[in-house]
């Protein structure tokens, strides 16, 4: 079936392009100019000139949620990407080479797995001096790389046992060039589907160190904005509502993206479609 003949993921798709967009597009829908410090409208709610209200310095709230869009694009994908390419490597050569390489290779995957991701990426944010875009993507992938290595790991195991790869062997093909040809293409699918899941939890992460103090400092998160709201709940629930919202849909989007690639690539689930 064709992934995106799949209605879950085209309004996925949709919803995930549309955030890119913003993304890319903050700096002009969204001036910076509007981030000006103005202590006479802080703490403003919803209006025709402040559609999200003002935050307590003043500023803009619809400015900075458009400017964390750009925050949760960079860190979700980023870290999937470096997580997607590690993983894919390291599982690529465990479950290919296996022997005692596998065994030194799974031994490392179970130790990263003992700490949960979250802990180890605040350690390494607590002793960096200044955390910012790149320092947070490289700590929430120390831990997402291990369950792609699981994941190729295993497609592998199959995939090496296939006539086919047996055929190629009986062949005389080079072992890389059935790597890189036959058997690394047929795990693309998992691949891609774990992937989509893994930019929701980046963005999760993401939002979840910002809201403790340990995200990007010099650029505003929606994780941070959801936590200066918190402390003003009572009295202006809009600070927390509407990041609050941007991560729920945003997460929501990319989920639903990927059990629609899920459903589309299961061979168990086409006949149904």
């Amino acid at each position: 079936m064709n992934p995106l003949a799949h209605h879950q993921v085209r309004v996925g798709a949709a919803l995930v392009l549309a955030l890119v967009a913003l993304a890319v597009l903050a700096p002009i829908v969204a001036p910076l100019a509007d981030l000006t410090t103005d202590v006479t409208r802080q703490l403003q709610g919803p209006d025709a000139s402040h559609w999200f209200g003002t935050d307590e310095n003043g500023r803009d709230l619809m400015t900075l949620v458009a400017h964390g869009a750009r925050v949760a694009v960079i860190v979700g994908f980023g870290t999937t990407l470096v997580s997607a390419v590690v993983g894919t490597f390291v599982g690529a050569v465990s479950g290919y080479v296996g022997g005692r390489v596998d065994e030194v290779l799974m031994r490392l995957v179970d130790v990263v797995f003992a700490f949960p991701g979250i802990l180890l990426a605040l350690l390494v944010l607590f002793v960096t001096a200044d955390p910012n875009l790149g320092s947070v993507v490289l700590a929430l992938s120390l831990s997402g790389w291990a369950g792609y290595a699981r994941l190729v790991r295993g497609e592998m195991q199959l995939e090496r046992r296939m006539p086919r790869i047996e055929a190629c062997r009986a062949l005389g093909i080079p072992p890389m060039r059935i790597l890189v040809r036959h058997i690394l293409p047929a795990t693309a699918g998992p691949v891609l589907v774990q992937a989509t899941f893994g930019v929701a939890g980046a963005i999760l992460a993401e939002a979840s160190l910002s809201f403790l103090g340990l995200g990007p400092q010099d650029v505003p998160s929606w994780g941070a904005l959801l936590d200066q709201g918190a402390m003003y709940f009572l009295l202006t629930p809009h600070l927390a509502i509407f990041p609050g919202l941007a991560i729920a849909g945003t997460v929501l989007a990319v989920n639903l993206v990927g059990d629609g690639l899920r459903d589309a690539l299961d061979p168990r689930t086409r006949t149904t479609r």
